[in-house]
Parts: C-alpha cells; sequence; structure tokens
C-alpha cells in the first residue's frame, strides 16, 4: 500500500491527490481549520488536523510531501511542531519551494547549480527550510516552483470584469507553471527517486506579464486590458517585490532527468486548458 502524507495540504497537493487516488494511492492531508475536513475528505483524502497527533500518519505513510510555507527565520512548521518527523523513513520526501530563492539575476537564466542569493524575506525563509530539510538525511527532494496558475488561479475574470491591468517594465518577464505539470514532475520524481536532488518547475518560455494578459484577453475576444508603466503603478508591496526580481529559470533537469514531457510548455497551453476548464465548470 502505497500512502502519501500531505503536510499543508493545498492547490498544488490537491491536484497530485487527484491523480494518485484513482491509482490505488492513500492521500492523507493536513489542514488547520476543522470546518475544512468534511470538504476534505470528500476528495477521497484522509484529513488530519493540525496542530495536532501526526503519528499515526507517520506510520502509515511510504511518501511524504511538504507543501506549507515556513515560519519567520525559516524553520519549517512541521519539523518545529513535529520532531519525530525526523524519525521517519519514507521513500520518498518532496519539498515544495520557490524559484525566489535565486533572487534577482537582471533578467539572465539561472538552473540548479546556481547559488541562492534571496533578497525578500519569505524567499529567504524558504532557502533556510530547504537546509533545513536537507540536514535531515531523509531522503528529500527539492521542487523549486515558479508562479503557480491553474484553474481558480488564471486571470480570466479579472480580464472579464475590467480590473486587469498590463504593468508593463522593460525587459521584466516572470517563469510559470499550470499546476498539472507540477503534479507531473513529481509523479516523475516518485518514480525516479534522486534523494538530495533540486529541480526548478517552470514551462519552457519565460515571458512578460503584460503579454500574458493580452493573450488572455484574445482569447476571450476581448479588449487588452489598461497598461500602466511599472513606475507609475501603485501596486501593493507584494506585487511590486514581485517586479524587483528579473530572472529566466531554466527546466532542463525535469525534462532531461525525469523526462517529463510538459502539457503546458507555454502560457498559451496553459491558458487554453484553463479557458475550456472554467467555462466547463461554468465559472465564465
Amino acid at each position: 500500500m502505497t500512502t502519501l502524507l500531505s503536510l499543508g495540504h493545498g492547490y498544488s497537493a490537491a491536484t497530485l491527490a487527484r491523480r494518485l487516488i484513482p491509482e490505488g494511492w492513500t492521500v492523507i492531508g493536513t489542514t488547520r481549520q476543522p470546518e475544512a475536513m468534511a470538504a476534505l475528505a470528500a476528495t477521497g483524502v484522509e484529513p488530519v488536523l493540525w496542530p495536532g497527533d501526526l503519528g499515526p500518519a507517520l506510520e502509515r505513510a511510504t511518501h511524504i510531501l511538504l507543501s506549507a510555507a515556513p515560519v519567520a527565520g525559516g524553520a519549517d512548521p512541521f519539523l518545529r511542531g513535529w520532531p519525530a518527523l525526523r524519525d521517519a523513513r519514507p521513500a520518498w520526501i518532496g519539498y515544495l519551494s520557490t524559484t525566489g530563492v535565486y533572487g534577482d539575476r537582471g533578467g539572465g537564466w539561472v538552473d540548479e547549480t546556481a547559488q541562492p542569493t534571496p533578497a525578500r524575506g519569505r524567499s529567504g525563509d524558504r532557502a533556510a527550510a530547504e537546509r533545513e530539510w536537507m540536514a535531515t538525511g531523509l531522503p528529500v527532494h527539492i521542487f523549486r516552483l515558479s508562479g503557480i496558475y491553474g484553474p481558480g488561479r488564471g486571470p480570466f475574470q479579472k480580464v472579464k470584469d475590467g480590473t486587469a491591468r498590463r504593468i508593463l517594465k522593460d525587459g521584466q518577464v516572470f517563469s510559470r507553471i499550470h499546476v498539472e505539470d507540477i503534479a507531473e514532475v513529481l509523479l516523475a520524481s516518485i518514480r525516479r527517486p534522486n534523494p538530495g536532488a533540486i529541480y526548478n518547475v517552470c514551462d519552457n518560455e519565460p515571458a512578460p506579464a503584460d503579454v500574458v494578459l493580452s493573450h488572455a484577453a484574445a482569447l476571450l475576444d476581448l479588449p487588452e486590458p489598461p497598461a500602466q508603466r511599472f513606475e507609475d503603478a501603485q501596486l501593493p508591496p507584494m506585487a511590486r517585490s514581485f517586479y524587483e526580481e528579473n530572472r529566466r529559470v531554466s527546466n532542463r533537469r525535469i525534462r532531461e532527468e525525469l523526462g517529463v514531457r510538459l502539457n503546458h510548455p507555454t502560457y498559451r497551453e496553459g491558458l487554453a486548458a484553463i479557458l475550456a476548464a472554467e467555462r466547463a465548470a461554468g465559472a465564465l
């Protein structure tokens, strides 16, 4: 019996669970919200309330996925709250991190051999949590995710209701990844484990955010959203911080080492898939 313990069960982990459960896996997922337990169980995931007793779930887990954000200073909340995790003996552990650990590269390419140089607090915390997990000696695999999008996390509703804005900053690009392709990468790693490996999880084509919004509008047969220069835009601090870093992230390792063939190799395929899914669900 293969059992995935999903610590911090969220958007990406739920997508993986939908792939594993039909294959006969048991998936146990943690939640901090008692009122979410029934909804989680309805998806086929066995819910566990956190903070709480992880002992029984750890005894069953053959694989562990870690999605929770670190606490301030970089400590992992589950390692801190349940030290017995260090004594677990799963076949595979996946830690979902961020490409933000690379910091600003002036638009240049970066791969997994690059030394992390995080500039922002939350990216620095992620880099510290990566090191903390690697130091456990467990079969840990690090997945540095770029900007995640997918059904329910696409631009179409904002484009449709007129609240989308194209922020223009010369030379600025972002890497992104469709949530279904995150699941594809995680499955490939589970089937070909390589403890200690680090993988960038992103698509083949870093692109400016304004270009992606323009393409979304074209798919809806709507005019382009209005444009603003970055210097003039009154962005919230977190949104502004994303534009203060610029890098192109290479996904060569997931393609060559894991043999992953992305279902959404660029934002064009990804947006088309989201539009189809949201229309089918009646969301658009």
